[in-house]
């Protein structure tokens, strides 16, 4: 038994439901939120050892042996991307204790929150396909509540675009499984994988590949359908919009990572051109869409975009750097790319707007958390020696050994926009002077929030983005062992047997575990000499 694969899970799920027990408790509700997650993190700091010591910990749920059961394993991927979901929620539960209104925490804002948590610690850590598909689910419900909370008609418009584009990528993923389901007979990943070599129909093979690609890249928001994320990313409460920034869209490219290097490995020479390019249009279109905003939450979301094509791109290149290469671009996003929508967050609190042209003079208002912008921004842009210039270094490396020449040109040359971008919120919210008739339009308070509860309480939204800012900087300057942790997850994925043999227990041969079709009694004839049984 290693109950550590199952708390990551659980534990949410008990936060969220003690949240409803307390529902008319505003300070319980509250203090579950800090609570619940710091357990939920300190639980993965003892996965990420316990993987760390042994390779794979697995646990199959009822004791059901699998490929029956529902299997929760945990590989170094699933181990730091529980990790990562362990800090992002601990930084949401105290960012949210300042910066959400009442109105929201009436409603569920924090039940919503755990539930989110649990769905996204469950797609991480499950090994079974329509088990994922259930776990998307779970936090497609979250996230819609929480789009909506608050019924204003930028929320509602945001959140119809979201649900439909990720209604259209359940039926896209169901259907899949279905299918997959009927072809192999078997729903346990690891399973799949060894009876799914066998196959004699390789066409069914790739068709079923792309189901999934075009499934998993509408969740993570790729090129083309992914005009829904920067329609809603911008419309919530902006703790919401970061803890969505921070890991819903991760969870896609998970997805694409854990499917195609472990079922669908033996399509990628079939569909590595698609993916390539899919991911040079992702990041260029993204980065093309943010530099022609003037919104500050707007430009992040286009940038969310952007960045994706990075961590696709280095799946697509398909070779143990380059893998590594995208998943250090996936950790180092989601601790950026959280804490820059925390910072827009505190700039509307302090002036009242997310209109870049009515900002301006916070690097003498507040110089703290212009450094904090300066050092996210910047690692954003991939500047040494923050952690986002070793993980596009290591994109770039895997790049030109492959000798995929134009994506790599494209890829440095979407990180000269994305900096420009940054500048360009820099000048405009930090350096220049701030013009006096935005003054007049400033409501620096939320709806129904109460100014002396408000500001005292400021401080409890630094506290996040402080760490934030410095995890950014500690990746950068540790890069070596984070790159070490990094080639070893490009290393299990890569080669997929250990993932194999850890769920099973042993390898299995594909031959024996083929399920055949059953034969009717009544489409049989009896021979002269045989006896029907």
């Amino acid at each position: 038994m290693s109950p550590e694969v199952a708390l990551p899970v659980l534990l949410p799920l008990l936060s969220g439901a003690l949240s409803l027990l307390f529902w008319r408790s505003r300070p319980m509700q509250r203090f579950l939120a800090v609570a619940g997650n710091l357990a939920l993190l300190l639980v993965s700091l003892w996965l990420l050892v316990s993987v760390y010591q042994n390779g794979y910990v697995t646990i199959q749920m009822g004791s059901w042996p699998a490929p029956f059961g529902i299997t929760l394993i945990a590989d170094m991927l699933s181990a730091v991307m529980i990790l990562m979901t362990g800090l992002i929620g601990l930084a949401m539960g105290i960012y949210s204790l300042a910066s959400t209104g009442r109105g929201h925490e009436k409603f569920g804002y924090y039940p919503l929150m755990h539930l989110l948590l649990a769905g996204v610690a469950g797609a991480f850590l499950t090994g079974d396909i329509f088990n994922l598909y259930v776990w998307f689910e779970v936090m497609l419900v979250a996230s819609f509540a929480l789009l909506i909370l608050g019924g204003e008609r930028a929320q509602m418009e945001g959140a119809i675009k979201y649900v439909t584009l990720n209604l259209l990528a359940s039926v896209i993923f169901l259907t899949a499984i279905g299918l997959l389901y009927g072809t192999v007979g078997t729903l346990n990943m690891a399973d799949i994988a060894v009876r799914i070599e066998q196959m004699e129909h390789a066409g069914m093979v790739e068709v079923l590949a792309v189901m999934f690609m075009i499934a998993f890249g509408i969740k993570a928001a790729a090129f083309p359908l992914f005009f829904w994320l920067p329609a809603s990313y911008h419309t919530p409460p902006v703790a919401v919009s970061a803890l969505f920034a921070g890991l819903l869209t991760k969870v896609g490219v998970y997805s694409l990572f854990r499917v195609f290097t472990l079922i669908f490995d033996q399509t990628m020479g079939y569909l590595q051109d698609i993916m390539l390019w899919g991911a040079v249009f992702t990041m260029v279109t993204g980065v093309l869409g943010a530099a022609a905003q003037y919104e500050f939450r707007r430009i992040l979301s286009f940038h969310i975009v952007s960045q994706i094509g990075y961590m696709i791109l280095g799946l697509a290149i398909y070779t143990p750097l380059a893998i590594a290469g995208g998943v250090f671009a996936i950790v180092h996003n989601i601790v950026v790319k959280t804490n820059l929508f925390l910072i827009s967050g505190i700039t509307h609190r302090l002036q009242g707007t997310y209109q870049l042209k009515k900002m301006g003079g916070l690097y003498r208002r507040s110089p703290g958390l212009a450094v904090a912008f300066f050092v996210s921004a910047f690692s954003l842009a991939g500047i040494p020696p923050l952690s986002g210039f070793f993980a596009k270094f290591v994109l770039i490396r895997a790049g030109l050994e492959a000798e995929a020449y134009v994506a790599t040109g494209i890829a440095l040359a979407v990180g000269l926009m994305t900096l420009y971008s940054m500048v360009k919120i820099w000048n405009e919210v930090f350096w220049k002077a701030r013009p006096e008739e935005s003054t007049a339009d400033a409501a620096p308070l939320p709806v129904g929030d109460d100014d002396r509860l408000l500001k005292p309480g400021l401080w409890m939204m630094y506290l996040p983005v402080a760490v934030l800012a410095l995890c950014s900087l500690l990746i950068g300057v540790f890069a070596e062992p984070i790159m070490q942790t990094m080639t070893l997850i490009g290393d299990q994925l890569f080669d997929s047997s250990g993932y194999i043999e850890a769920v099973l227990g042993a390898p299995v041969e594909a031959e024996s575990t083929i399920v055949e079709p059953l034969e009717l009694e009544a489409d049989r004839v009896e021979a002269p000499g045989e006896e029907l049984p």
